[in-house]
């Protein structure tokens, strides 16, 4: 059917739907055919606590049992509304079914029709390994289970794995971040912080799904009553649209949450007592941090993996810095030797959209397409039935996709063994200021010291543009874009660049950032950004940093800056794979905002999240041999 542009765009839209609409019903009919579908089963856990559960698995089962793919989500899983059955997401389980597994979603603790007290990540180490004990013990089951998901449904996947279990036998996450509490230099908290600055996202993010005050049933309500029930409740709120390129503007941040009329919950109302409560109010370091489900380096890590990632998801860094800690830390040889890694060139949890021109914000990646669902299934077969089909000696341990030349590209480790550290030193006239002043980026430390400076105002900050961010509702637009604006309208981004490249130049791996600065204020923050400068002027966003000055001797403590005492800070590693290629130039930004992506610091040295104003900070970035601010750069022989 081809449509003419205008006249029957309707037309084609609702050709289209009804298309959809027709396979997803057709997905549902041909997975009863072949599949027994056992809903709202309710899962006990150790403090009896039941969570809701919906088990679908092949009607014909070999003696031995089927293997199970296992997905937890805090999301709404329920196909009933209104008394009529929402048609769609039965692909996945079909797929899986057909394939002779086992497929069981469950909700976790607190969620829909799950029972408990819901907290994010908060007890899905005791949960999740409950599961596994009663998925493994029914008498369909082979006694091997794999974990699935991406984001929220990836996130609980590390800590589980930190356990062990037996019936544990590989998992695949994707877009798993927020489930990384600390690992070597990060100590983003499940992506709460970066550098020890809010991000903003769980702001949004929690919004929709906090709901402390909510229905419940009874805990001796039998199954076949909820089953009824959640044909026309559903128990998913449908909460007011917000504008949230208005509401990150309020201030104090504690009460945002309030302000936009949101609901009760972990962010700055209350917590369960085992959490440590409001999140909004803990430190990096909180203890609070450590008692509930995130994964931290200092545990330890069982289970064979396959981990997708994307150079635009908000937790690249730590997500490498997870994968490259299970390598070399896993609790044997079988799992530190079979960990593999795939990097793609998307936004958060967008693997599959890809395309033969695949455009992530304004930047054409080209084609980054992949068969993922033959990959997996492939790892699933292998783990999970024990089919020796050799993917394990087949897989690169990483698979990452280079932009600007648009291709996959494979390494033995991440980052690339192989990539040399080249030091570029910060320099200028003292006019950095703007892409049109005189910053550039050097082999050679300058020998005289000539600052940077810029006003920093918290009420007027630099706005973001793109970036590695996911779930702002719709107040950051994720991915690459243009910067040349914002570099040429902002006096206080600082623009360092490298002369043009003479040959394509393959930057792969972590970025360090070293800078020494002052200031007039207690406490403020650095930002770096990190671009490609295309010749015709075309500023393309890679990764961002920031540092809140009063951690940058760790997270432990708060150390405030004299006035204008020059101090030094490393920020944490910016990470990436982007072909420079000859005639493009590699450009920092510098600055001490980028919002909303990060909370602003308000200058004032106090808590900040209780706050509603701020001071204006007289910032300057140093640059001579006795305060030798550079980046490293991993570059990539071809």
């Amino acid at each position: 059917m081809s449509c003419a542009p205008r006249i029957l765009t309707a037309l084609c839209a609702t050709a289209a739907l009804l298309t959809t609409a027709h396979a997803q019903e057709s997905s549902f009919d041909a997975l009863r055919e072949i599949a027994v579908i056992e809903e709202l089963v309710m899962m006990p856990m150790r403090d009896g606590v039941r969570l809701a559960t919906n088990v679908y698995r092949p009607k014909s089962t070999p003696e031995q049992g089927v293997p199970t793919i296992f997905v937890k989500t805090p999301y709404n899983m329920n196909k009933w509304r209104d008394g009529e059955q929402r048609v769609g997401g039965y692909g996945s389980i079909l797929a899986a079914v057909r394939r002779g597994y086992a497929y069981v979603n469950q909700n976790e603790r607190g969620r829909y029709y799950s029972e408990g007290e819901w907290d994010i990540l908060g007890p899905p180490k005791t949960d999740g390994y409950d599961a596994l004990t009663w998925i493994s013990a029914r008498p369909w089951s082979n006694g091997k289970v794999g974990t699935y998901g991406c984001s929220s449904t990836a996130e609980w996947q590390m800590g589980l794995a930190a356990l062990d279990h037996p019936a544990h036998a590989a998992m695949v996450p994707q877009g798993f971040g927020a489930g990384i509490g600390r690992v070597g230099e990060w100590y983003e908290q499940g992506n709460w912080y970066r550098g020890g600055a809010e991000q903003m996202l769980f702001i949004s993010w929690l919004y929709g799904v906090q709901n402390t005050q909510r229905p419940r049933f009874a805990r001796d309500t039998p199954r076949e009553d909820l089953i009824r029930l959640s044909r026309y409740f559903d128990l998913a709120p449908e909460m007011p649209r917000v504008d949230w390129t208005e509401a990150v503007w309020h201030l104090p941040l504690e009460d945002l949450m309030r302000h936009v009329g949101g609901p009760k919950g972990i962010y700055a109302d209350s917590a369960p007592v085992a959490t440590g409560g409001r999140m909004i109010q803990r430190t990096p370091d909180d203890p609070a941090w450590y008692r509930g489900g995130l994964y931290h380096d200092s545990e330890p890590f069982g289970v064979p993996s396959l981990w997708f990632m994307s150079w635009y998801d908000v937790s690249i860094g730590p997500n490498l810095a997870l994968f490259d800690h299970v390598m070399r830390n896993g609790v044997d040889a079988n799992t530190r030797d079979n960990q593999f890694a795939m990097v793609a060139p998307v936004g958060h949890c967008s693997f599959k959209r890809a395309t033969e021109n695949t455009i992530v914000g304004e930047r054409s990646m080209g084609d980054a397409r992949w068969d993922y669902e033959e990959l997996i299934y492939s790892w699933w077969d292998h783990w999970l039935k024990g089919a020796d089909n050799g993917i394990t000696a087949e897989l690169p341990k990483v698979r990452y996709y280079t932009m600007g030349s648009n291709e996959w590209n494979t390494s033995a480790a991440w980052p690339p063994p192989e990539a040399e550290m080249v030091t570029y030193y910060l320099d200028s006239e003292g006019d950095a200021n703007t892409l049109h002043g005189g910053g550039r980026l050097t082999t050679d430390a300058p020998a005289t010291d000539r600052p940077d400076s810029f006003v920093y105002n918290p009420a007027d900050p630099v706005l973001s543009n793109g970036g590695n961010v996911c779930c702002t509702g719709g107040a950051i637009k994720a991915g690459c874009f243009d910067q040349q604006d914002i570099e040429a309208e902002r006096a206080d981004v600082l623009c360092y660049t490298t002369e043009p490249f003479a040959e394509d130049t393959e930057v792969s791996g972590f970025i360090e950032v070293i800078l020494y600065v002052s200031s007039d204020a207690k406490d403020t923050d650095f930002t770096v950004k990190l671009i490609d400068v295309y010749p015709d002027g075309r500023a393309y966003n890679l990764d961002e940093t920031i540092q809140r000055m009063r951690y940058r001797e760790g997270y432990d403590k708060w150390v405030f800056m004299e006035r204008d005492e020059v101090c030094e800070v490393r920020l944490g590693p910016l990470t990436t794979s982007n072909e420079y290629l000859a005639g493009h130039r590699l450009r920092i930004e510098v600055s001490s905002s980028n919002f909303p992506r990060f909370a602003r610091n308000l200058n004032t040295g106090g808590k900040n999240y209780d706050e509603v104003a701020g001071v204006i900070a007289r910032n300057s970035v140093h640059h001579a041999r006795e305060f030798p601010s550079r980046i490293r750069v991993p570059i990539r022989a071809r």
